[in-house]
């Protein structure tokens, strides 16, 4: 049988002379691998055989016999060893989605501490042989490890289905032990090189990834995705743009997928790609125009941490499209992606009633105002609708929604307070409601929330009434006359003894 042969070339590898050779040692490996690759590697009877049988070897073996190469372009000994980790990667890696189950993720984790022990092995072996000084093909071997050791690690090591305690423990301690051998100080240190002068392992870690990231495979392994995502994550710029062309297609096919987790996923590997990448590179071959139809189609699907991710997105990527618009000052601005967006947001605004996408959608507002400025002008009626009906509506102990539309209100009439003295009425009703509903509220509402309600349900009417010219101000007087609740007199009381303020056109 092979496996009891590559045994016999294990055991006789420290008393024979020769069969510790490179040549022999390949020949070793390579009735090995069979077992943790092929048909064999699925009876664990076998796959028992073949961890003893690999490990057995790897303790027989010298350090500087492991390194050697043979001089036979088939029996290169770092090439073999790299060959060994991918197929000890590979047969810790877990399977389909479909395929899986608590049963299935289970021995996926008994399988992944296995393997973290064996690599653990090797990386000693890596590391006697760069301490003994004699021995500096460890270099060479080591290169050809790093790759499937590090993807093995990020696999198990984030908290996921296929993962244990146990497992996340060996794959830590195999990252720790790479990062160590390699002299990286982090993960980041050990993908951009620590230094300029070293090169980084990014390109090599991309490389064996890709085969696992096309439109046809990406779903064979579910580990795939998030070291991918993960690993994106740890570069940033100025290392990044170099990596283009590598992460872009990746990131886009998955957040192009139909499962709102991918879609997240990849929303925020290209939130990456926007943050860290140029803008001279995104602009280059329409890429940023890619990116823009391609997250903005998102803003359909009403799953509130999707459109959180998108919007965030968004509006970071407008800067970078907006740099490749020219204004002519003879004519009208043209209308930007910004607009498109708050548009779009404003029509599914106005009839939500799911409080979290509620929420959601009005935590990005104040970002759209401030983003347009002067030119939120343009979307006023619908901005007035959509504060007035937010306001109206309780949200919550934490009222997050109501105190984002005051927050994008206040905004609003900062940069476009000419247009505001019209819209008086509708808004001093609505935020006086708000005063009164606040104030009458008996428990739903803590404390500290309802009094930085008040407070900023105030300073709205403060500002309202800097850009009524002082109507605001004759208009409560007469409610002071026949109000009775001590909350809402006060409030009042703060908008008349506010004489100064601050100017409306402060920004």
């Amino acid at each position: 049988m092979e496996l009891d042969s590559a045994r016999e070339t294990a055991g006789e590898g420290a008393s024979v002379p020769g069969a510790g050779s490179p040549s022999a040692l390949g020949h070793a490996f390579s009735k090995i691998l069979p077992c943790l690759t092929g048909r064999e590697a699925r009876r664990r009877n076998t796959r028992d055989v073949a961890f003893k049988d690999l490990s057995a070897l790897l303790e027989a073996t010298e350090c500087d016999r492991l390194f050697e190469g043979s001089g036979e372009p088939h029996h290169n000994m770092p090439e073999t060893l790299g060959e060994v980790a991918k197929a000890l990667e590979k047969y810790a890696a877990p399977p389909k989605e479909e395929e899986g189950g608590d049963n299935g993720y289970c021995e996926v984790a008994e399988k992944a501490a296995e393997v973290g022990l064996l690599f653990l092995k090797l990386l000693r072996k890596v590391e006697a042989a760069k301490n003994s000084l004699v021995c500096p093909e460890w270099k060479t071997g080591l290169r050809h490890l790093a790759g499937p050791i590090y993807v093995f690690a990020i696999t198990h090591s984030l908290e996921q289905p296929w993962t244990s305690p146990r497992s996340r423990d060996a794959a830590g301690e195999v990252l720790a032990f790479l990062l160590r051998v390699t002299e990286c100080s982090s993960v980041a240190g050990f993908l951009r090189g620590e230094n300029e002068e070293e090169k980084g392992r990014f390109t090599a870690i991309l490389g064996l990834l890709k085969p696992n990231l096309t439109k046809e495979s990406w779903k064979n392994n579910p580990a795939v995705k998030h070291v991918f995502s993960w690993t994106l994550q740890q570069v940033t710029r100025p290392w990044l743009n170099q990596h283009l062309e590598g992460i872009l297609p990746p990131s886009l096919l998955i957040s192009d997928d139909y499962q709102t987790e991918n879609k997240i996923l990849g929303v925020c590997c290209l939130h990456h790609i926007v943050l860290n990448v140029p803008v001279a590179d995104l602009l280059q071959y329409n890429r940023a125009q890619v990116l823009y139809h391609a997250i903005f189609n998102h803003l359909y699907m009403p799953e509130h941490h999707l459109i959180e991710a998108v919007l965030l997105c968004l509006l970071d990527l407008f800067p970078v499209l907006e740099k490749a618009q020219h204004w002519k000052g003879d004519a009208a601005r043209p209308s930007t992606h910004c607009d498109e967006v708050l548009q779009l947001i404003l029509t599914h605004m106005e009839p939500e009633h799911r409080l979290l996408l509620r929420r959601t959608y009005a935590r990005s507002l104040p970002a759209f105002v401030r983003r347009l400025g002067i030119l939120s002008v343009r979307h006023l009626k619908r901005l007035e609708r959509v504060i007035v009906g937010y306001l109206e509506v309780y949200d919550g102990p934490e009222e997050e929604a109501r105190l984002k539309m005051l927050e994008t209100l206040k905004l609003l009439m900062q940069y476009t307070w000419p247009r505001i003295s019209c819209r008086l009425v509708v808004l001093l009703k609505a935020l006086l409601k708000l005063i009164c509903d606040v104030a009458r509220d008996p428990n739903l509402t803590p404390e500290p929330v309802k009094n930085t309600l008040l407070q900023e349900a105030t300073a709205c009417l403060i500002l309202l009434d800097h850009c009524s010219q002082g109507q605001v101000k004759d208009l409560l007087a007469r409610i002071l006359l026949s109000c009775e609740d001590s909350t809402v007199v006060s409030c009042i009381r703060k908008v008349q003894q506010d004489s100064e303020g601050t100017p409306c056109h402060g920004i």
